[in-house]
């Protein structure tokens, strides 16, 4: 191929590239700047002459807020709980389903359902419909179990249950179609081999297919690790991070500091340090995936 050609080639590959580039440096990376520029500022709009550069004040702050350590844990409870079930549900289901030789396509019809809702929808389907005390579809459950009546999202430690349960409803089944197609692509012929060894199935469950899904396992995870980090909408609508600030992660605390309390520099730190936790967990396990 003649240089011409391959200049040719790389200013039509650029010309394709540069705007999709710009697109993104406007959109993410120039409000990443910004956010960070403000959390280095004391900026309160219900104090604003009180304004300017507060350095590292504001992270100073939080080592002092409880409500600050409070959210860190919910988040931590929040990612990792959502995130374990949403693996070993939506892997025991594509396991499941892998054995059922008709209606696969239907299965996956269904479990589209509930990804396509918008988290917001989410959360007011599960308060109005499912969790709503005496009139949800579970208190009538629990009432006909004789379990009695619940208010599952007045009461802190059932309001984090729920909000857990409503993350893990929605996002399970995008574990699972992930997961099955995962499965699906996985080579037979190892499989014959390994029964031709008189390997059980939980043998093959850990030494074969375990491993050839790691790569997938790991991508699943890293991308449902990184929305529960960041989850907002389906815990607001279910329950305004309350009751209290039973389930006020870190990102409807920022929110919080940032359009309720109007403590914009102080609201900026927060969802900052979210950011590099959210950063710092991606990567780890990014080269969790490429480690041999």
């Amino acid at each position: 191929m003649s240089s011409a050609i391959r200049g040719g080639e790389r200013r039509f590959a650029l010309a394709l590239f540069l705007p999709a580039l710009l697109l993104l440096v406007v959109t993410t990376a120039l409000p990443l700047i910004y956010l960070v520029w403000t959390s280095f500022q004391r900026l309160d709009l219900s104090m604003p002459w009180l304004g300017g550069f507060a350095g590292l004040d504001n992270y100073q702050k939080m080592g002092n807020d409880p409500r600050f350590w409070n959210s860190l844990g919910l988040t931590l409870i929040y990612t990792g709980t959502t995130v374990v079930l949403q693996v070993v549900l939506g892997l025991s289901l594509a396991l499941l389903v892998m054995q059922v030789k008709r209606g696969q396509a239907m299965l996956r019809i269904a479990a589209i359902l509930p990804i396509v809702l918008a988290p917001v929808v989410a959360g007011l389907f599960w308060r109005s419909l499912v969790l709503a005390p005496d009139f949800g579809i579970l208190d009538f459950i629990t009432r006909a179990l004789g379990l009695g009546s619940y208010n599952w999202l007045g009461e802190p430690g059932l309001a984090l249950v729920s909000v857990i349960a409503i993350h893990t409803w929605q996002w399970t089944p995008f574990v699972f179609l992930v997961l099955l197609a995962s499965l699906a692509a996985l080579p037979p012929d190892i499989y014959e081999a390994a029964r031709l060894d008189r390997a059980n199935a939980w043998q093959r469950f850990w030494h074969i297919t375990l491993p050839m899904l790691r790569p997938a396992i790991v991508i699943v995870v890293i991308l449902r690790m990184v929305t529960a980090l960041s989850a907002f909408a389906a815990i607001f609508a279910a329950t305004g991070g309350g009751p209290g600030s039973a389930t006020e992660i870190l990102n409807l605390y920022a929110y919080r500091l940032s359009f309720t309390e109007l403590s914009l520099g102080y609201g900026a730190a927060v969802a900052t340090v979210l950011l590099v936790i959210t950063l710092a967990v991606a990567f780890s396990l990014f080269s969790f995936r490429t480690k041999k």
